[in-house]
């Protein structure tokens, strides 16, 4: 290749297209790809892994939550422009629809279901476009094919969203939610509601992004954490080395695991104890673990510390 055919190659390289964006930055979707190679391809992607799918969007560790563990939840979203009707944030819906709107209007966006990407954000900001047309009674069963145009960037739930917006949840203790006040479920509805009611598992929500949850022979706090990983483990280490890891007596660090690019450390509890006498355990873990992390930028870890966290590597978990 002669010189100047290298050096007009290098700037078509660096030149964006007409979306504005260049080759070689990262692509908007969040896939962790440069854009050349994600959806300024030809054609664009359509199926590109996407690891941390919430991340943008101050209701990140509540999404996770509701989308990993929290078996019956609601949650208020709050749009950019939603029009008039209110989208509100489910976890399950009945029969694993992707969004329906029940017969009184009130709109539901399913968490826990099927997806046709490997872009959550996406599926979801089509369900929310979907329902936000949608008449009583309606309802989405899967979430459809991908319908950007080739080049075009998909929409994502961090284009429909406020970023700035915590989420709000409300844990329910059972399904019943999914009816009309006054209504009685029949048919495939009814044997859907007794199937999630009978599988449920006892919740409540003690913090931010933190829930207790009743499995039966034991008691778990499962907690979305928002920090990276390494500051994170770096920080439990820290607390683990000098015997302050735990909620109090009855608790003990069992370990973490990762769901959708946060670490979710987890902690065995005493199941005796109701699920708000753990609340101040867990509002003073916090503040140490703030402490910790920042403390991090000026007190490397001693060998003590990095022996911990080493241990802590190793304590990886799963809750399915």
């Amino acid at each position: 290749m002669s010189r100047r055919s290298a050096v007009k190659n290098v700037r078509k390289a660096k030149t964006p297209d007409a979306s504005g964006i260049g080759p070689r930055q990262p692509c908007p979707c969040g896939s962790g790809k440069r854009y050349k190679a994600c959806h300024g391809s030809a054609g664009g992607a359509v199926d590109v892994p996407v690891a941390r799918p919430f991340e943008g969007l101050a209701a990140e560790g509540e999404l996770i939550a509701l989308r990993e563990f929290v078996p019956s939840g609601t949650a208020a979203l709050t749009l950019l422009d939603g029009g008039d009707r209110q989208v509100t944030l489910a976890t399950v819906l009945p029969m694993a629809a992707a969004a329906l709107v029940r017969a009184d209007g009130v709109a539901y966006v399913g968490l826990q279901v099927q997806t046709r990407s490997s872009d959550i954000s996406r599926d979801l900001a089509r369900a929310v476009r979907w329902v936000l047309d949608a008449a009583p009674g309606d309802v989405l069963g899967v979430v459809g094919p991908e319908t950007a145009e080739p080049g075009e960037r998909p929409e994502r739930l961090q284009d429909l969203l406020d970023p700035a917006a915590a989420l709000d949840p409300v844990v329910h203790t059972d399904f019943t939610w999914w009816m009309p006040e006054g209504s009685e479920p029949t048919g495939e509805v009814a044997l859907s509601l007794e199937r999630a009611n009978s599988a449920i598992l006892p919740t409540e929500r003690i913090g931010p992004s933190a829930y207790w949850v009743d499995a039966g022979e034991k008691a778990h706090l499962r907690w979305v954490r928002p920090e990276p990983e390494e500051d994170l483990l770096a920080a439990l280490a820290r607390l683990h080395a000098c015997g302050e890891l735990g909620l109090g007596e009855g608790s003990r660090y069992a370990g973490s695991f990762r769901a959708h690019g946060l670490l979710v450390p987890v902690w065995d509890l005493d199941r005796e104890l109701h699920a708000r006498e753990w609340t101040e355990g867990v509002d003073a873990l916090g503040t140490r673990l703030d402490a910790a992390l920042a403390s991090l930028a000026d007190e490397p870890l001693t060998g003590d510390e990095r022996r911990a966290r080493d241990g802590l590597l190793g304590r990886q978990i799963t809750i399915r």
